[in-house]
């Protein structure tokens, strides 16, 4: 299960956007240019891709009303990036040398006259200000006055079969305002939102699982069944619970104690306390404590019909179910978004950092890098980096349709798990045996055929892919520095002779065929509201788990927070011990299991369809010894914990 947004790191920059070019600079890679005009300062990437003259249906009608966000770039923005790496970097005199959310606001936010000034430049072009934050200001008004203010005519153009608004050239602020601004998103009109990748039905309607079931891996084999590879395969397992995962990555006494996690979705479940405290109670883990788990909601919500509401409920409920099996003991604060759109999403962000509500954040949402825009890019990219001074580190699923080929017909990775400012998670299949033994682990890759109508045989075995971990390289985020030296040229230089952002940087349990139970009330055919229990995957478990790990990991060295934690996975990259070097095919037998499913997906009254899934077949992206495009430097073995020690 995983939701997706898409916003990706932009690798182009000029003065009215010095935080990209910090944030390039600082990161070891190079910035690209552009000539501004003596008067204005162009915000570079707010002329869409697809913003094209082929495309352009004319003018926008002066009287449309605009809703945008200028963003304001702050008082330092070259010296927020490099703070940001310094005190991220092990290698850094500067590392873990955090600063409060205070400080960090006072020495790199946006001063009180430079709000000033932004808002007077809005308000002379004849907009109206709405709303000031400390990241930025929003505005309304007609489309003449945003073409005043931004030096841009807005058209509308045709977007696939639908036509938005967007500007007819990039917009640009007045040079004078000495780059206050960073950028401003709302001037296209093209949705920028985060939708779900589920690996199962949405939670609203009930959804169970049908047995057999295996327990632990291979605890039960299908010796009825035709067999796989030239042996009979068990049945996938009927999900794995939080004693199983804390073996497989190497727990052992740390529990997550006195570190807090913050859990960013949209929306939230109305029944997520009474969820996770009875799943808790059902499969060993600790019992809530009176206020462990905090809610951060807004006010409102909007767009629920088009965000699909209460299909974030099961995120929700994955996420903290899961965080809560790996570290029972640690803080948990969720922060609902108002919206599945990217700015309900960057305020939820926001509300993280502002507050330093956490120092682990766990983001199991994304979009395709196509439907990037580097204004939103710019923006995220930012509070990341103010999460990074203070120790906060982003966690984000890679994905769940492998190279994305089959679901959108390019090679591409998600964002935000390709900003060079947040640790991107991918997948894994996992087999943990009896008493909670880790065996292995693959790449996470399915691919499914079903049971003949004799039952002698498996249909066009082994079939055809259906899910994957994400992965891959970048085509608009510049290699970052932590990546040099591990990544192989291959894959860094596979878009770019100077190399570019690959994904993921480290991976988790994402199968659904070796996932995870979850517990959650859903709605049954009679119209009841039960609570029920079913197996899940995706990188939305992947992500939760690291973030549950990292928790772990931030105990270990006496609570003292781990931050932007990149620099650090990669400096731990060879050293014995810390990770699981996973490969596809592990036992060189090739790996299947079978699964029996409701053809409803509730019960048997509509029949059983019997599958069998190849693990360890992802798209074209493959997990091989060393890093890889599919699972990273790897996932965390016995000494990854207590490698994060302070010595």
């Amino acid at each position: 299960m995983r939701s997706n947004r898409a916003k990706v790191r932009a690798g182009v920059s000029m003065a009215a956007t010095l935080p990209m070019i910090a944030g390039a600079l600082a990161l070891g890679m190079p910035a690209a240019h552009a000539a501004d005009s003596p008067a204005r300062n162009a915000l570079v990437g707010t002329k869409p891709a697809w913003a094209t003259a082929a495309a352009d249906k004319g003018a926008a009608a002066d009287t449309a009303q605009v809703h945008a966000r200028v963003y304001l770039a702050g008082r330092d923005a070259a010296g927020l990036a490099a703070y940001a790496k310094a005190v991220s970097d092990p290698s850094s005199p500067l590392y873990g040398k955090y600063l409060s959310a205070r400080k960090a606001q006072a020495r790199f936010g946006a001063t009180k006259a430079q709000v000033a000034a932004v808002k007077s430049w809005l308000k002379s072009a004849g907009l109206t200000v709405t709303g000031v934050t400390a990241h930025y200001v929003s505005v309304s008004g007609d489309v003449a006055a945003a073409e005043k203010a931004f030096g841009t005519q807005l058209h509308n153009y045709a977007k696939g079969s639908k036509v938005y608004r967007a500007p007819a050239r990039t917009a640009s602020a007045p040079a004078g305002l000495k780059g206050a601004v960073l950028t401003v998103t709302g001037l296209d009109t093209a949705p920028h939102k985060s939708t779900h990748d589920d690996q199962l039905p949405p939670p609203d309607a009930v959804f169970k699982n049908s047995g057999p079931f295996s327990s632990y891996y291979g605890s039960k084999i299908a010796s009825t069944l035709p067999d796989a590879y030239g042996q009979k395969i068990p049945y996938a397992i009927k999900g794995y619970t939080g004693k199983q995962l804390r073996a497989a990555y190497g727990a052992g006494t740390y529990t997550g104690k006195n570190v807090r996690i913050a859990i960013t979705d949209a929306y939230a479940s109305p029944t997520i306390a009474f969820d996770a405290g009875t799943y808790a109670t059902k499969h060993g883990d600790a019992a809530w404590k009176t206020g462990q788990l905090h809610q951060v909601l807004p006010s409102k919500y909007s767009k629920t019909k088009e965000c699909g509401a209460a299909g974030w409920y099961g995120e929700e409920t994955l996420d903290v179910e899961a965080v809560h099996a790996v570290a029972p003991n640690a803080d948990v604060t969720y922060v609902g978004a108002a919206s599945c759109y990217d700015a309900d999403l960057l305020d939820s962000l926001s509300k993280v950092v502002d507050k330093h509500l956490a120092d682990i954040v766990s983001n199991s949402w994304g979009d395709v890098e196509a439907n990037q825009t580097p204004d939103l890019a710019a923006a995220y990219d930012q509070v990341f980096q103010l999460g990074a001074v203070q120790g906060i580190g982003f966690y984000f699923s890679s994905g769940d349709d492998g190279d994305q080929v089959a679901n959108t017909g390019v090679k591409q990775v998600d964002t935000p798990a390709n900003s060079a400012w947040v640790t991107a998670v991918g997948g894994t299949s996992l087999a943990v045996g009896k008493d909670n033994t880790y065996m292995w682990e693959t790449g996470w890759g399915t691919q499914k055929a079903v049971l003949s109508a004799d039952g002698q045989s498996w249909t066009n075995f082994p079939g055809a892919f259906t899910s994957g971990a994400g992965g891959g390289t970048s085509k608009t985020v510049p290699q970052p520095f932590y990546q040099k030296g591990v990544v192989p040229d291959s894959l860094a230089k596979a878009n770019s002779a100077d190399g570019n952002r690959v994904v993921p940087d480290i991976a988790a349990i994402a199968d659904p065929n070796t996932g995870f139970l979850v517990g959650q009330t859903q709605t049954f055919p009679d119209g009841t509201e039960q609570y029920s229990e079913y197996r899940i995957g995706g990188t939305s478990l992947a992500a939760p788990v690291i973030a549950a790990v990292q928790a772990l990991a931030q105990e270990a060295r006496g609570g003292k927070a781990i931050g932007f934690a990149n620099p650090s996975i990669y400096a731990k990259y060879g050293k014995k011990g810390v990770y699981h070097d996973v490969t596809d095919n592990p036992t060189g037998t090739g790996l299947a299991v079978a699964r029996v499913d409701f053809v409803n997906g509730y019960d048997a009254t509509d029949g059983l369809a019997t599958s069998v899934r190849s693990l360890g077949k992802d798209s074209s992206l493959k997990a091989v010894k060393g890093y890889d495009d599919v699972t990273g430097v790897g996932t965390p073995a016995n000494g990854y914990v207590q490698s994060f020690q302070r010595r």
